[in-house]
């Protein structure tokens, strides 16, 4: 499950910088991009956070 919230965080950081850079797939939209770059960021610490109470 942690790894799953780390893989889809990456996914959507990738695509709002897809996004910032060519227009695609959401039509740049700076300011919905940088709040999918923060919620990807979040969830990934969060799973990081869960990671190290695991080990």
């Amino acid at each position: 499950m942690i790894v799953a919230s780390w893989i889809v965080a990456g996914v959507v950081a990738a695509a709002a910088v897809a996004d910032m850079a060519i227009a695609f797939p959401f039509n740049r939209q700076i300011v919905m991009d940088v709040m999918f770059l923060l919620g990807a960021g979040l969830v990934a610490y969060l799973a990081f956070d869960a990671f190290k109470d695991i080990r």
